[in-house]
């Protein structure tokens, strides 16, 4: 019997480099919304006259709404062609930053980010599936690599710039400077960026919502995968909270010191990420995450058993850190594209990132539950959310050698 014929979607869509570059940017500004909110949680505070806990709640609700965003759209995301898609979100994206820029009063700003939130994280789910769509497997890697390094970018230029913005103008400045550049960038999606909609041409596109549902989930290699996305993040994100405060409380960094962590770390993302995407595509997904992942495990007990030692020494546990941690998860991201068919991929993406930010709340509630203040303002506790990370990163990597690539 004859087997019909199946779309070849190795072969890559024209404009794949300029679509690599849109998308980077989009990456960046979403990142950037999301990260500058800490750095000016003081000005929130004293301009909006809220308690810690209140300005705990700006933050929480971005990743809430994101949360339960991603769920809703992994109903319908699959439907409509990815440009269109991603213009929709982007235009939501871009009128939540400008209203938080607007805002006159706590609440208002509140509504603002979660506005901004249920659009970003529909955002982070499409840029993902689009280039699943448009960059076929044997080069997905080093194409994850370069949109990727937008969190880098931001971490080194656009934080500091946002910051700078703040405190030369007022704290309105850089979600003004943030929602400008989306607005922009919506006409260069417009004019510039092609139509995805490859897994329409298909014709196997699930349009019953409960159905879409019970399809990931009903997949063994795509629950997995989900299930891969919370252990990596337990194995990554458990001790980021607390880096900054224990490299000031326990190694001795001066506020203005803690800058080099991000800046040096940062940078060398920017270089090394597509470098690690180069080598997974050469040498396999699963294996070059398996490295970094061995790797990572040096720093992570590092910089959680750091006594008081040199600045440089421990600058270069953290920049490792940075460099490795970052680095595995460029192949584990085109491996996590890739176990699901292009039809289906949106959807699967969009409940992918919903897990990602519950793995995220739940590494920062952990590793907040166990690093305890000691009574001469040291923190306590902090090695024993490195060994949690550790013995994460190692299940991490028995996951990721059972996940199976199919499209």
């Amino acid at each position: 019997m004859v087997k019909p014929a199946i779309p070849d979607i190795e072969s890559p869509v024209p404009h794949e480099r300029l679509i690599l570059l849109l998308l980077a940017v989009v990456q960046f500004t979403h990142i950037l919304d999301f990260m500058i909110i800490m750095p000016l949680g003081s000005q929130f505070m004293q301009i909006f006259d809220i308690s810690p806990r209140q300005f705990s709640l700006i933050v929480s609700a971005y990743a809430f709404t994101a949360f339960a965003m991603g769920l809703a759209g992994a109903m319908f995301i699959d439907r409509f062609d990815r440009k269109h898609a991603l213009m929709v979100s982007y235009v939501g994206f871009t009128a939540g930053t400008l209203a938080c820029a607007m805002s006159e009063g706590y609440y208002f700003f509140l509504a603002a980010r979660s506005l901004t939130g249920a659009f970003g994280g529909m955002l982070g789910a499409l840029i993902l599936a689009i280039v699943g769509d448009t960059v076929p497997l044997k080069r997905r890697a080093r194409a994850m690599g370069i949109v990727m390094t937008a969190f880098s970018v931001a971490s080194v230029l656009g934080v500091p710039a946002g910051i700078f913005l703040a405190a030369t103008f007022s704290w309105r400045a850089p979600f003004l400077a943030v929602g400008g550049i989306a607005f922009a960038l919506l006409f260069l999606i417009h004019f510039y960026m092609p139509s995805v909609r490859r897994h329409l041409d298909s014709g196997q596109v699930q349009r019953n919502p409960l159905r879409v549902m019970g399809n990931i989930f009903q997949d063994p290699n795509q629950r997995l995968a989900l299930l891969f996305t919370i252990i990596l993040m337990l194995g990554h994100f458990t001790i980021i909270p607390f880096i900054a405060p224990y490299m000031q409380r326990n190694v001795g960094f001066s506020d203005f010191q803690l800058t080099y962590i991000y800046l040096i770390g940062g940078a060398l993302t920017v270089f090394l990420l597509p470098y690690f995407g180069r080598l997974a595509d050469r040498h396999g997904h699963a294996r070059v995450f398996t490295v970094a992942s061995l790797f990572a495990l040096g720093p992570i007990f590092a910089i959680t058993n750091l006594p008081a030692v040199p600045i440089a020494m421990a600058l270069f546990a953290t920049s490792s850190f940075f460099v490795v941690a970052s680095g595995r998860n460029v192949p584990a991201t085109a491996m996590v594209t890739s176990v699901v068919r292009p039809e289906a991929r949106g959807s699967f993406m969009s409940v992918r990132a919903s897990v990602n930010e519950m793995g995220l709340a739940v590494s920062s509630l952990i590793a907040g539950l166990i690093v305890t203040e000691q009574g001469d303002g040291t923190l306590g506790n902090y090695q024993y959310v490195g060994y949690i990370a550790i013995a994460m990163s190692l299940v991490a990597v028995w996951a990721a050698r059972r996940l199976k690539a199919v499209g």
